[in-house]
């Protein structure tokens, strides 16, 4: 039992020695559950080294900060939830096309945009240690171990001085609450300064000739400057949606949480093109549509929130975050912006080309204001990843054993199907490749011959396999095989010509 009785050493006593000891348990429990969450994200990047998920790239000369490359199964894990984005918004909607901007765009886009003067981080730095932090994740960091009212009143407090563009309150705040630094453990604090996060590049064949230009940071403008290009050839009538996905770059400066915070990343964009004064009801129907998106992936509902913003962009008039609950907590995987009509305005003055649509409904001209829909595609991946990643005791009749298995939607697994033969021989790998050839123009398959069926089965489970066919000897005298479910880890007896059709028909995406 915990000692409450006075001391004579000066410490704490009754009710204030009370509440020392309750805020200690609390500060203790949140770290209890903060390793249980760093164990878990930690045990992921293991997994996704091991089976070719995901690699530290360049690693064989120690790697590269926050830039990461994508194994064989990574590859094909990401293009599917791609796939499976781009099917949702260009198939699904008879109002939205794609398109593929390039990465390279005229300097004058970004001075329009506002990144040039806008685009930028507070960033704040600690003295002893010469660690460097984003205010923003600092103060939410110390916030996450304090009580609730507590908590929300300092998050309340930063976003007010965040909104106003207030570094030397931001600094004051930190000071006050006598954030530490998480390494020398001292308050010693820089200023709050803002760094801007755009990549520079130079654009020619000599370096003497050659103009500064910027990697994207963002591939909505790629879609703003071809807005007219798209509505003109497509015939597009508002309310329309141009949607693409792509590589972009940010500088960041506090790059951390796996491939959450990268400095090459992917984005999925749609900008939704809609009539002046009609962008909230528009806002809301895409909160409500992309939510449905998330759920479809099989996600429970309590593991996403939304997150209205209190500090708006200098675009935006509306805006909030889908949120998923990542070994790190509840943070941001898309983004809805209703952008008004800053970006078509802002690049009709700079480029001196009218970019406005004539409405025939009302025969007037105007410039369409927007709504945003942007998902981080390697955040997505992480998601998916932090979502389907178990780690499973099986034991039983004294008898131990466990596996981990990544339990991702069948339409989203990396392989579809496994096919393995019990043997080597009496013609079972033939039947085998025979039903991985009928079967791998329409989905992945993968075979496999080499070790003991529960082996090979742990494999597909630690790669997301939701699907195993054995092929033994009786196939060869009644035409069926034994397929095994990964989640369940169930097997029944199927025909062998029925294979293909159900595989097909659990992993269709709409």
């Amino acid at each position: 039992m915990l000692e409450t009785k006075p001391k004579h050493n000066g410490e704490k006593t009754g009710k204030a020695h009370n509440q020392t000891i309750e805020a200690t348990l609390n500060y203790s429990t949140y770290f209890c559950a903060l390793m249980a969450n760093d164990n878990k994200l930690q045990n992921i990047i293991g997994h996704c080294k091991e089976y070719g998920f995901i690699f530290q790239s360049s690693e064989i000369y120690d790697g590269l900060g926050a830039v990461y490359d994508y194994g064989q199964y990574g590859a094909e894990l990401k293009k599917n939830i791609r796939d499976y984005w781009w099917r949702s918004m260009t198939q699904m909607h008879d109002n939205i096309v794609g398109i593929d901007a390039a990465i390279f765009m005229h300097p004058t886009v970004w001075k329009a945009s506002g990144h040039v003067d806008n685009f930028s981080d507070p960033m704040i730095d600690n003295k002893d240690s010469q660690k460097r932090y984003r205010v923003d994740h600092l103060i939410e960091a110390y916030a996450e171990t304090l009580e609730k009212e507590q908590s929300d009143a300092l998050l309340q407090q930063m976003e007010q001085l965040l909104a106003a563009n207030d570094l030397a309150g931001i600094k004051q705040l930190i000071e006050d609450n006598k954030i530490s630094c998480a390494v020398s453990g001292t308050c010693n604090w820089t200023d709050v300064r803002q760094f801007n996060l755009m990549f520079a590049t130079q654009l020619g064949s000599l370096a003497e000739e050659a103009n500064e230009i910027y990697l994207r940071p963002e591939t909505a403008q790629g879609i703003f400057v071809n807005f007219l290009n798209v509505q003109k050839t497509g015939r597009m009538k508002i309310p329309f949606g141009i949607a693409q996905t792509g590589k972009a770059f940010r500088n960041e400066i506090v790059a951390r949480g796996f491939i959450f915070r990268m400095r090459e990343f992917e984005q999925m964009e749609m900008q939704f093109f809609v009539k002046p004064g009609t962008q909230k009801e528009w806002y809301e129907y895409w909160k409500e549509t992309r939510m449905k998106w998330h759920l479809s992936l099989g996600i429970s509902a309590d593991h996403y929130r939304f997150h209205d913003h209190v500090k708006l962009a200098h675009y935006a008039d509306m805006a909030c975050d889908i949120e998923f609950d990542f070994p790190m907590g509840f943070k941001e995987v898309e983004g809805i912006h209703s952008r008004t009509d800053f970006d078509l305005k802002q690049h009709q003055e700079f480029s001196g080309k009218k970019l406005t649509y004539f409405d025939t409904e009302i025969n007037q001209h105007y410039v369409p204001y927007v709504v945003e829909t942007s998902i981080g595609l390697d955040r997505a991946v992480m998601m998916i990843l932090s979502e389907a990643y178990k780690e499973e005791d099986l034991s039983a009749d004294d008898k131990v054993d466990s596996r981990v298995v990544l339990s991702f939607p069948p339409m989203l697994a990396p392989i579809k199907l496994a096919v393995l033969p019990l043997t080597k021989k009496d013609g079972l790998p033939e039947i085998a490749r025979d039903l991985i050839n009928e079967c791998k123009p329409h989905f992945k398959c993968f075979y496999e011959e080499k070790d003991s069926i529960g082996k090979r089965y742990r494999r597909q489970d630690a790669i997301g396999t939701p699907f195993c066919i054995t092929i033994d000897h009786q196939t060869k005298e009644d035409q069926t095989v034994t397929i095994r479910y990964r989640d369940s880890m169930t097997q029944e007896r199927i025909a062998l010509a029925d294979v293909k059709n159900l595989v097909m028909d659990k992993i269709k995406m709409f």
